[in-house]
């Protein structure tokens, strides 16, 4: 079991927290991510195994998938504006699991449209703070503060 997988799983494990159907189904999707970055597996099969790993309803399962896959299809224009929004830190520079979750949340600001930017992130900032290290969460939110203003949403 990875270092991640191994953290996610006791993440899960931990009754005293109640994720959240849709938090659960970003943090498998950011786990496939990170996966796929780290080692380069092919991402279907990854995001497959790790769904069968885990008890999600369909719907989510779709969602992962989503994610997954719009973050993967995506991954030039989102690091382009990871560039953009956070220039002093290259791209391949950044801790992989921040990387990710940006990338995730970017996916969602900027190309999937199903929740609203407030959610999106704030929903990886509560992922950065779970996974990243101390300086994560305050990173991944000024860059996505950035990247999800509104004049800056039109531009991409």
């Amino acid at each position: 079991m990875t270092v991640a997988r191994y953290v996610l799983y006791n993440y899960y494990q931990d009754t005293k927290i109640m994720a959240g159907r849709r938090h659960k189904a970003r943090m498998i999707a950011l786990q496939a991510l990170y996966e796929v970055d780290a080692v380069a597996r092919k991402p279907e099969a990854v995001t497959e195994r790790l769904l069968r790993e885990v008890e999600l309803s369909e719907e989510n399962k779709e969602f992962v998938r989503g994610l997954v896959n719009g973050t993967i299809n995506n991954r030039g224009k989102i690091d382009r504006s990871i560039h953009k929004y956070a220039p002093a830190w290259p791209v391949d520079q950044i801790a992989i699991i921040d990387r990710n979750i940006l990338r995730l949340a970017i996916y969602e600001i900027l190309f999937d449209n199903k929740v609203p930017p407030k959610v999106a992130v704030s929903e990886a900032v509560e992922l950065a703070k779970a996974f990243g290290s101390d300086k994560s969460s305050k990173f991944v939110n000024g860059v996505l503060g950035a990247v999800s203003a509104p004049a800056n949403r039109e531009e991409a």
